[in-house]
């Protein structure tokens, strides 16, 4: 498992690995549940940008503040 901070990510803190089936897959500890996955690791890191966008939306269409 690696943990990389990715400037392009919306400064998040993810955490990259692959599974038992090769996918890398994206955790993003301060957004609970934000979890994506590619076939490659660019893959994975693009779709997790994409995840993160949706889910800072989603907080603040709720009214629930995006946490650090």
């Amino acid at each position: 498992m690696a943990v990389a901070t990715y400037p392009d990510l919306l400064k998040r803190t993810v955490l990259l690995y692959r599974d038992e089936d090769g996918y890398f897959i994206v955790e993003v500890p301060s957004l609970v549940g934000c979890v994506s996955q590619g076939e490659t690791r660019e893959e994975a890191l693009a779709n997790i940008q994409e995840a993160i966008a949706l889910h800072i939306e989603v907080l603040q269409d709720r009214g629930e503040p995006k946490l650090s």
